[in-house]
């Protein structure tokens, strides 16, 4: 299914598959390494800028370009690609942020083939078709300022389309945050592999449409990635398998903890439990609201919740927090299903409930967990950090389990430090229980004998795949109407 870009999700020029995500300082030892294999730096330079000028042909055919240049290698490759328009008959012109004979390595040799002018005084950006953007790479660590900082404002208050290096200048390639000023781009040419900046908010929406050119680097040089972004590729070879003698019990039986008023969280959560292909879904409840529960629900067992809950040892997989209540009730349960030692998941009040006490549920979690936060549940029992995708990896390495922390860019962080980006969420998913059903996705697939980190990944991957096959106007329980058509063009691809 194609990603709409004007809806916020990300349009990806590459095909699917294990894509990974390297960040900067992967990047750049990579860069290094490529010489020891045979490929020089200069190879790659020329590559990146053969795929620039292709990509501002095929957008911008018309019109003159200018390029800005900034003194390190982002600046090499606008400098190389500008003297290939040139070549090819295009109206060009360079602007260089600094003396050109001040640049040094690779930027130099960059420098050496441009035969045209570099301008110190920055021209209308009015008169162009296209600005590229080659300021700035996306190693930034710190807020850009001064001549630079003004630079890029002008650039942004012209509204004039940019076609951005790696990274539009000012964002962080990391983490996908601003570092003071930025000029969204119109397009952004990326290289070898995208980087977490470009699939995190805000640097989703800033880079524009996103496209990605193979330059030549050499397979041995690539670092070993544990950032991808959240695909089949990754997760579908532990996938449930269904043989012909299947049944309900060797399908797993799962139960959710329903709650004594807001009743709906719960059983949407069972629901979803259901069509992520858990044998058996059963409730326990409060005895005072048993009659609301049972005359809601029909292929789900509905018991009162007592002291034997734990006892059970047909459950294989437990679910608390929709609907479950603040309070030391809700503590209490939690701590008695995590002592199983059976995979849980622990969503909403679960996890809020521990606000005053987050050390008495880390020191209770363990690896067969999954935890599923929004930012303001996140931050009730965890430490901030600079960007989200560090923050779940924080967490999920300092509690042991697994933690999807949800968003328009939701981040599923293992504690040995792997991590996938979900980029393909559409905004409608943004209504109250979308999360309850993606908790009973993640329990129901636990319940099969997934992977944590797997069943999180696919988990999330499904409950976007529905909310894209529905459409605008979707409400959490038409997510399980459409889930089995999702899982029926993914098992197809198997």
């Amino acid at each position: 299914m194609p990603f709409v870009s004007q809806y916020g999700f990300l349009p990806l020029s590459a095909p699917p598959g294990k894509q990974a995500l390297y960040n900067p300082a992967q990047c750049a030892s990579m860069d290094a390494a490529a010489p020891s294999f045979g490929v020089s730096i200069e190879q790659l330079m020329q590559a990146a800028a053969s795929a620039v000028a292709r990509t501002v042909q095929r957008h911008w055919p018309q019109g003159a370009v200018l390029f800005l240049c900034g003194p390190g290698n982002n600046g090499g490759d606008a400098l190389v690609a500008a003297q290939i328009l040139r070549e090819q008959g295009r109206v060009v012109s360079v602007f260089s942020l600094v003396d050109p004979s001040a640049r040094q390595g690779t930027a130099a040799w960059a420098q050496s083939q441009w035969q045209g002018r570099c301008e110190r005084q920055c021209p209308d950006f009015r008169r162009f078709s296209v600005v590229v953007d080659g300021l700035l790479g996306a190693g930034l660590d710190r807020d850009v300022e001064g001549e630079t900082a003004a630079l890029i404002q002008a650039l942004a208050a012209s509204k004039v389309p940019v076609c951005a290096i790696d990274v539009p200048s000012g964002l962080d390639g990391a983490s996908g945050q601003v570092r003071g000023v930025l000029a969204p781009a119109t397009v952004t040419v990326s290289f070898v592999r995208y980087k977490p900046g470009h699939v995190l908010y805000p640097g989703r929406t800033l880079c524009g449409k996103l496209e990605l050119a193979e330059i030549g680097m050499p397979a041995p040089a690539l670092q070993q990635a544990n950032t991808w972004l959240n695909e089949p590729a990754l997760w579908q070879a532990h996938l449930p398998q269904l043989g012909a003698q299947s049944h309900k019990y060797t399908r797993g039986h799962a139960l959710v903890v329903g709650g004594e008023q807001m009743t709906g969280a719960s059983r949407l959560a069972a629901r979803a439990a259901q069509r992520a292909g858990a044998g058996l879904v059963s409730m326990a409840v409060p005895p005072s609201v048993w009659p609301v529960y049972a005359g809601a629900l029909d292929s789900i067992m509905v018991a009162p919740l007592d002291d034997t809950l734990t006892t059970d040892e047909r459950i294989r997989a437990w679910l608390i927090g929709p609907g479950a209540g603040l309070g030391e009730q809700t503590r209490r349960l939690t701590l008695a299903l995590l002592a199983t030692e059976r995979p849980c998941v622990l969503d909403a009040d679960a996890i809020s409930s521990f606000a005053q006490q987050p050390q008495e549920l880390l020191d209770a979690l363990h690896e067969q967990c999954v935890l599923t936060p929004h930012a303001g549940e996140f931050a009730r029992v965890f430490e901030s950090a600079p960007d989200r995708l560090e923050a779940a990896r924080l967490a999920a390495r300092q509690c042991g389990a697994v933690l999807v922390l949800k968003g328009a860019d939701t981040v599923i962080a293992a504690p040995d430090g792997r991590a996938l980006i979900n980029a393909c969420a559409p905004p409608w998913l943004a209504t109250g229980g979308s999360g309850d059903v993606l908790a009973g996705l993640v329990c129901g697939l636990l319940t099969q004998g997934m992977p944590a980190f797997e069943a999180a990944g696919a988990a999330v991957w499904l409950h976007s795949q529905a909310a894209l096959e529905f459409g605008p106007g979707l409400i959490p329980e038409d997510l399980i109407a459409v889930l089995p058509r999702v899982w029926q063009r993914l098992l197809s691809r198997a």
